[in-house]
Formats: C-alpha cells, sequence, structure tokens
C-alpha cells in the first residue's frame, strides 16, 4: 500500500470516527479492547497497514459500508461534487434591496450558518438555487440569468445550471 493511500484511508478512519463522536481510547472502550487506541491510531496516521479483513471488520464495528472507508470514493456513491455557484456579495450590496433583498438575506443565513464573513464570495449550491428560483417565482435557469444580468454570477454559472438540469 503506498503512503499517500495509507495517509488517505487514514483520514477517511479518523473522520468516521470523529464523526461518531468517538476519541481512540472510547473505540477502545466501546469495542471492549477488541480495537486499540494505538493500532487504530497508527492506521489513521498511515504508519501501520490495515489489511482487508481487518478494515471490513473496523467498518462493521464503526456502522458504515466498507466502500466509505476507501479513498477516492465520495459519500453516497456521487462520481463528483456538482459545480458550485459562486455569489459575488460585493456586487450584491450594489444591486438594488427591491430587487435582491430576498437572495441578500438568504446569503446572510448561509453566511451566519457557515460562520463565513469574508465578504467577496460565497459558494451556493444547486439546492440553494432552486430554492431561491422558487422564493423569486422563477425556473433556477430564468434566475440565472437575472443573477447573471445583476453581476452577482459569473456567466460560467449558465454551464453548471445546464448540466444540473440535464442530469
Amino acid at each position: 500500500m503506498s503512503s499517500e493511500y495509507a495517509k488517505q484511508l487514514g483520514a477517511k478512519l479518523r473522520a468516521i470516527r470523529t464523526q461518531q463522536g468517538l476519541s481512540l481510547h472510547g473505540v477502545e472502550e466501546k469495542s471492549q479492547g477488541r480495537w486499540k487506541a494505538v493500532v487504530v491510531g497508527s492506521y489513521e496516521r498511515g504508519d501501520r497497514a490495515v489489511t482487508v479483513q481487518r478494515l471490513a471488520e473496523l467498518a462493521d464495528f464503526y456502522g458504515v459500508p466498507v466502500q466509505e472507508l476507501l479513498p477516492g470514493t465520495t459519500p453516497g456513491g456521487a462520481a463528483e461534487p456538482p459545480p458550485k455557484l459562486v455569489l459575488d456579495l460585493e456586487r450584491l450590496a450594489n444591486v438594488p434591496a427591491e430587487k435582491a433583498g430576498p437572495l441578500q438575506r438568504y446569503a446572510a443565513t448561509i453566511q451566519s450558518q457557515r460562520g463565513d464573513y469574508n465578504g467577496k464570495v460565497l459558494s451556493i449550491r444547486q439546492d440553494d438555487l432552486r430554492t431561491l428560483a422558487v422564493i423569486y417565482d422563477q425556473s433556477p435557469s430564468v434566475l440565472t440569468e437575472q443573477l447573471i444580468s445583476w453581476g452577482v454570477l459569473d456567466a460560467d454559472a449558465r454551464r453548471a445550471v445546464a448540466t444540473h438540469e440535464e442530469a
């Protein structure tokens, strides 16, 4: 197993463990000593190779499918993440509130939830665009054109929306 692959595998193992709120010693306690903290830690650092059998047993212990632990796989089997749409918050501030009020409030809510206050740009997901389209009573593609005309979205957003609508 390559060192880089072992580190990626270890990062996945660590992510699953921490998502479950377990420390390394917590794993040892919960498994009643079956999984030693030092061994799991060495797997997570990529210092020690894990056999397929032990990986399957660890996945079972965590209650996740083995493929969730393998590098190069994404949760839910998605081949690649959907394209992101990037709002230009500086330009959004210059759009009259009667037009952009709902978008400004939505963006402020996302920033608050993420703790992201850089104030320049904000990535939104396709689901966010669909929600905004409902608020504006428009289709996502029509809203995208409007946001491009306001200078809030880059023209590349057309491709991201078109790609998503075709899927």
